[in-house]
């Protein structure tokens, strides 16, 4: 009897731990940090020199995680670009954060290039690839984020290509340009009167498959992951009041008249929104949770 309650205990430890996790957010994204040592237009590659690899300390009580980054034993990390325009945006010598899937390097899903230099040195003037995996801000106070919309006949898993993707421009946390994007548009903005401007673009994207009839239930697999390149042209003034890592999606469809952007019909899909991967901290938990299992179970046996 006590092995059973040992048991049903730990299987109830998984299912609270599993219904913590989003749905589909599973394969686990690495983030480093270091300078660019080469990047191969030919090979559609990015080598970053000296890196430091991104990690957050989770406590309870409610509070923020502390993050931080910790220098890799590695001297460089590489891989392939999200994206071709990558070479004409980063060059040798930029400092840059890079995100990958399930471990260091290989295939970036995004990258970001800082500003480099001064109080500032920590923000991105660009963006490429999967945007909300990247820990940074942008520069002048902007946020950029996207919300993309399930082709439900095109899946494979827990992910299926998006229709469009709804952009989100904020600045000070307000929102102050929205457009639902099909691949290969754009959404620019311009309307602060201090030489600033934002440009989005969705090159390709993927959306949860279980924001679809009939695939709700799905909770393993890999996360979407998408496509799109953003450029801010900082202030004349740069003010920047916040550092955050991931703002929510402001819902409505207004754009303001001098943002410089129209907007397309689009027809209604299921959609989802661009999340990071699974933290370390949920990960090692299921680990442990998984131990216990099976420790019951040889104990039972």
């Amino acid at each position: 009897m006590k092995h059973l309650v040992s048991f049903a205990l730990s299987a109830l430890l998984l299912a609270c731990f599993a219904c913590a996790i989003p749905a589909g957010a599973v394969v686990l994204e690495v983030t480093v940090k270091g300078t660019v040592s080469d990047i191969s237009a030919a090979g559609n590659t990015l080598t970053l020199a000296n890196p430091s690899q991104y990690g957050c300390v989770y406590v309870s009580g409610g509070f923020p995680p502390t993050c931080s980054w910790t220098p890799m034993n590695e001297t460089s990390v590489s891989g392939t670009v999200p994206d071709k325009a990558a070479s004409s945006v980063f060059a040798k010598g930029d400092s840059v954060v890079a995100t990958s899937l399930g471990g260091t390097g290989g295939t970036w899903i995004s990258l970001a290039k800082l500003y480099g230099t001064g109080t500032y040195a920590d923000y991105a003037t660009d963006e490429i690839g999967d945007i909300g995996s990247l820990p940074v801000s942008l520069i002048g106070d902007y946020t950029v984020t996207g919300e993309t919309a399930a082709n439900c006949s095109a899946c494979t898993g827990t992910t299926c290509t998006a229709t469009s993707a709804k952009v989100t421009v904020k600045s000070s946390n307000m929102t102050v340009a929205e457009k639902t994007l099909l691949p290969g548009e754009s959404l620019f903005f311009n309307g602060r009167n201090d030489a600033s401007s934002v440009n989005v673009t969705f090159v390709k994207g993927e959306a949860l498959s279980s924001a679809c009839a009939g695939n709700s239930g799905m909770v393993g697999g890999v996360q979407p992951v998408s496509d799109y390149l953003v450029h801010v042209v900082p202030p004349l003034g740069v003010t920047v009041t916040t550092h955050g890592t991931e703002a929510s999606v402001t819902s409505g469809s207004t754009v303001p008249a001098d943002s410089g952007t129209s907007s397309a019909p689009v027809a209604a899909a299921p959609t989802t929104t661009q999340k990071a991967g699974l933290p370390f901290a949920a990960l090692t938990l299921l680990g442990l949770g998984a131990v216990v299992l099976l420790a019951g179970r040889n104990r039972g046996n």
